[in-house]
């Protein structure tokens, strides 16, 4: 199972959520901790520090996000196309961050990320690419998807497929919420990666 620890953890330079220390942290909060900590995650960044304000959200939030990253019926590039999609739609600069790199990783051509940092149609795109970029952005923004991308999305992915698109888009939508809100900070020298559109 794939691990986040290659992404620096949140260090509370700034933001209006940042992390608690542990010695703030109630036994709730810190046996959420553990358990992020000691899943495929393999840390607390992005939205989690923020969400622990509220434990029952960050436990339930990040179970889900497990399944969406993790287990999700969707290959691993598109997955994270989809999510480069949404934190494209939501202007999340760590959001960006964070999944640009994962999306590399697991071999999303740069050249297609780069067309969705600029808001535009990615050029080159394989026919999976070009039905998940279809279904994602007519879903971010339309608020539902044609009958035909509903179609093309079925006949290639099946009903678990779409559910799977539609909640990976709709979990990363908060995700890019509790991000922006927080204003949870990109890592020292890393520069804000989406431009305004």
């Amino acid at each position: 199972m794939p691990s986040d620890t290659s992404l620096p953890a949140d260090d509370g330079r700034a933001g209006r959520l940042p992390p608690l220390p542990p010695e703030a942290m109630t036994p709730e909060q810190q046996r959420i901790v553990d358990g992020i900590v000691s899943g495929p995650r393999g840390g607390l960044r992005g939205p989690f520090p923020a969400m622990l304000r509220s434990p029952v959200v960050a436990e339930r939030f990040q179970k889900l996000g497990e399944y969406l990253r993790f287990d999700t019926s969707i290959p691993a590039a598109l997955n994270e196309l989809a999510i480069l999609v949404t934190a494209r739609e939501w202007s999340a600069q760590y959001e960006w961050y964070a999944h640009h790199l994962l999306a590399m990783k697991a071999g999303l051509p740069p050249a297609i990320a780069e067309a969705v940092a600029e808001g535009q149609k990615p050029d080159g795109m394989d026919a999976d690419q070009a039905l998940v970029w279809q279904f994602c952005t007519e879903l971010h923004r339309t608020k539902q998807v044609s009958d035909e991308t509903y179609a093309a999305t079925r006949d290639r992915f099946g009903e678990r497929g779409i559910i799977d698109l539609i909640a990976v888009s709709g979990y990363y939508v908060a995700v890019a919420m509790t991000l922006n809100v927080a204003q949870v900070p990109l890592p020292p020298g890393v520069p804000v990666p989406l431009k305004p559109l």
